[in-house]
């Protein structure tokens, strides 16, 4: 079985209701009617609308939506991407090899999932599109990723959830070059917009600093801020 995700840009002039009616109304039951073995969506939509710790450039439009579609193999995925494009100004389409470092449950923040397919997942979900700097190797790149970010990030914040897809190879013609795409699970807005509680601070200013140093000196090891891109989404997964 393969993974595939698909950034999805937004139509001019549509807003993020809209984003959530097309995703939800629209593309779910389209996608889950071609039998797909696995489907999730995070879409920018009205209850998502949370700044990002890293603001893109004011005049770049974003995805609206992060489709992931699990498929017994990727030849398969032309219905898929056709229904992707007709909602969707331009898309882009990744081969990944997902990790699922923390599942809801995983620790203290979030009990076990609870809630069926199909339901909105609580909190919001952030997700990051990463690209690998030139001064490093691809084994090098990973390795920081999966041995010395992911641990450092779990230990100071307060995520539910912490999906990593390492990009094997892009699937469709000019799709962005990136290299890794994170879902993170957070258990409300403020938990993105607070300092004190996204980096679990509990009030202390100077933990606060400390956590922040460490995951700065982390995170600007093996990426360049300049590059990195964030939207924050709603979650549904409809077919697990």
């Amino acid at each position: 079985m393969e993974k595939l995700q698909y950034l999805c840009w937004p139509r001019a002039g549509t807003t993020p209701a809209d984003h959530g009616r097309t995703a939800r109304d629209e593309l779910a039951p389209a996608l889950l009617a071609l039998g797909p073995r696995g489907l999730s969506m995070q879409v920018d939509d009205a209850d998502a609308q949370v700044p990002v710790p890293m603001p893109p450039p004011a005049d770049e439009v974003q995805p609206f939506a992060l489709v992931s579609i699990w498929l017994d193999r990727y030849d398969d995925r032309a219905p898929y991407e056709a229904q992707l494009r007709d909602a969707s100004e331009h898309i882009a389409g990744y081969l990944v090899t997902e990790s699922l470092y923390t599942d809801y449950g995983g620790n203290r923040f979030a009990g076990p999932r609870s809630w069926p397919d199909g339901e909105r997942s609580p909190g919001v979900v952030m997700v990051t599109l990463l690209r690998r700097p030139a001064r490093m190797t691809e084994d090098e790149w990973i390795t920081h990723w999966h041995t010395v970010q992911s641990p450092v990030s779990e230990a100071m914040q307060p995520r539910m959830r912490y999906v990593r897809n390492a990009v094997a190879r892009p699937i469709t013609a000019d799709a962005p070059p990136i290299e890794g795409i994170v879902e993170e699970a957070w258990p409300s807005p403020e938990h993105l917009t607070d300092p004190m509680l996204f980096y679990c601070a509990d009030g202390d200013a100077d933990r606060m600093h400390r956590n922040l140093a460490a995951m700065l000196e982390s995170v600007t090891a093996f990426l360049d801020l300049e590059d990195l891109r964030s939207f924050t989404t709603s979650e549904y997964l409809l077919r697990t």
